[in-house]
């Protein structure tokens, strides 16, 4: 029980750094971008590929992972989204998916249809003991990134001036910018920084889940589930509910094995049911 619990943490926290950017840009935006997790398969993309060609250490190619998505995501934000703000859900779930197949195509054509060869860093090889529990160092790591990542969230948009403007953006996009914010530039950044997230998110995906051309699509579904359950706009709340749905399915895989994914899907009916508005409703990012 607690290898499951351990691992099915550890899993949460990879659903989280990728799926809090999606939380945040759906919270101040209110853009329906299903093309988040094309974001997060640039950036495991692009460690698998510095690491293997050009053989950039680890630790480097998760800073350039989190460069790389976050620049695409400005160059998208820039070129199309921006123009689709105010348009109709519809429009924008029809670009958002059009961005998840030319991503797809694009790097089946690049790398293939399978995943990349990727092997971690001695440092995080192997497993450690605690408390007669063989636990997996890579999976321990994974841990302290999402509780870092969380923590540097919660302490920029609670204690920055930026984190400011975001929380007033949040509340009230018109009295924001009548008081001098300048909203598209905020939406801007903050578009950039979820991008950034989820390409980190997805580097560190590469020892866990893999990562093949197929991954936005294979993976939307996760990451709308946990900022629906845990609440747009907001960052623990994300971060309670990729938990949850980390241990849940790492249990019911594990456990009950011939019912796959299903009790992810009844896990978010329920707590739909009971927590409507989201697990942390939307009052500023917090």
């Amino acid at each position: 029980m607690g290898i499951v619990l351990f691992d099915g943490v550890a899993y949460g926290m990879l659903l989280f750094l990728m799926a809090v950017g999606l939380s945040i840009t759906m919270g101040l935006m209110n853009f329906v971008n299903l093309a988040h997790g094309s974001f997060a398969v640039v950036g495991g993309y692009t460690a698998a590929v510095l690491m293997n060609q050009m053989g950039l250490p680890y630790w480097g190619a998760l800073a350039a992972a989190f460069v790389a998505a976050a620049l695409l995501g400005a160059v998208l934000e820039f070129a199309f989204y921006r123009r689709l703000y105010r348009a109709h859900p519809l429009d924008q779930v029809l670009l958002s998916i059009g961005v998840v197949f030319v991503s797809i195509a694009a790097l089946t054509y690049a790398f293939g249809p399978t995943m990349l060869p990727f092997h971690l860093p001695a440092a995080l090889q192997g497993q450690f003991s605690v408390a007669g529990l063989e636990l997996s160092r890579y999976r321990m790591f994974l841990i302290v990134c999402g509780v870092v990542v969380l923590a540097l969230l919660l302490l920029a948009m609670g204690r920055t001036r930026y984190g400011a403007m975001v929380r007033a953006a949040v509340d009230n996009q018109r009295v924001a910018a009548g008081t001098g914010i300048h909203v598209q530039r905020l939406f801007f950044l903050t578009f950039s920084l979820g991008c950034g997230l989820a390409g980190l998110g997805g580097a560190l995906s590469l020892g866990m889940l893999g990562l093949e051309p197929s991954f936005p699509l294979k993976y939307m579904v996760y990451f709308l589930i946990v900022v629906c359950v845990g609440g747009a706009g907001t960052i623990t709340g994300p971060f309670i509910a990729a938990l949850l749905v980390g241990i849940v399915d790492v249990a019911g895989k594990y456990y009950l094995p011939e019912a796959g994914a299903f009790l992810v899907y009844v896990f978010m009916i329920g707590m739909l049911l009971l927590r409507p508005n989201g697990i942390v409703p939307k009052k500023g990012i917090a």
